[in-house]
């Protein structure tokens, strides 16, 4: 497990130069973004499309610079550190396992790469197997799965080296309703199975409501409020949170 920090995070795509190399304004992204979630706690950041949640996950992964702030794990600060030395495991809604392999050994793959003995790595895979009901495709090529069962396998396949840190990146939006649901509920199990401080990013607020112990709302690359679902649905900070919570939303009058 693994408590997460962000301090003054800022994140700025610059636009392309013009002619006479003047520039376009910078586009802030993510603004002096600042929350922290507990070992084992786990976060929704929930927001409309375009606030700047899946720029905030990856910069937690390293996929994208620091601007500006710093983030930690634990007591290390992690803002110069490779990918690959955060101990993060990532599910992004595209599923990426690589076609001509198995389900085994998509789950294998990192594992191998990391010079894992075998005994060790089916022995893993044998354990997540069951946590996201993969254990009986296991022998089937990605291309024979549904999506359902892909993104199980992707989710598997980020939780199998047992990180100390989970990110979900809409993992659930090319679902249909039904399986969306039903896969909600397998994640909310995962999780206290396996006690993994975990974060997903989500635009539904549904599976942020029914998943997560508290909700980060961001707008325009800004933290809005953070509280727990009853916290933000009862009490929420400002008009926008109370017109983008709820279902159907709020009425505000003039």
């Amino acid at each position: 497990m693994a408590q997460l920090t962000l301090r003054g995070v800022c994140k700025r795509y610059d636009a392309e130069k013009k002619l006479f190399h003047k520039k376009k304004e910078s586009n802030l992204a993510v603004r002096n973004l600042s929350f922290s979630c507990s070992d084992g706690e786990f976060i929704g950041i929930l927001g409309p499309s375009g606030c700047g949640k899946s720029t905030t996950l990856r910069m937690i992964a390293g996929l994208e610079q620091i601007t500006r702030g710093d983030i930690y794990i634990g007591d290390t600060r992690i803002n110069d550190l490779m990918p690959k030395d955060r101990n993060i495991g990532l599910a992004f809604e595209d599923y990426a396992l690589y076609p001509p392999l198995s389900v085994y050994d998509n789950l294998a793959f990192n594992m191998r790469a990391k010079k894992m003995s075998e005994d060790e790595i089916d022995k893993s895979i044998r354990y997540v197997a069951p946590l996201l009901k993969v254990d009986d495709l296991l022998d089937r090529k990605p291309t024979a799965l549904s999506g359902g069962q892909k993104q199980r396998v992707n989710i598997a396949r980020a939780i199998v080296r047992r990180p100390g840190l989970l990110l979900l990146d809409e993992p659930l939006s090319h679902l249909d309703g039904k399986m969306r649901q039903t896969l909600r509920h397998e994640i909310k199990r995962m999780h206290h199975e396996i006690k993994c401080t975990t974060i997903i990013v989500t635009h539904d607020q549904m599976e942020a409501m029914s998943l997560a112990d508290r909700i980060v709302i961001m707008k325009d690359g800004e933290l809005q409020q953070m509280g727990t679902p009853l916290e933000v649905y009862d009490d929420p900070a400002n008009v926008f949170v109370a017109g983008f919570i709820g279902d159907p939303p709020m009425n505000l009058l003039p």
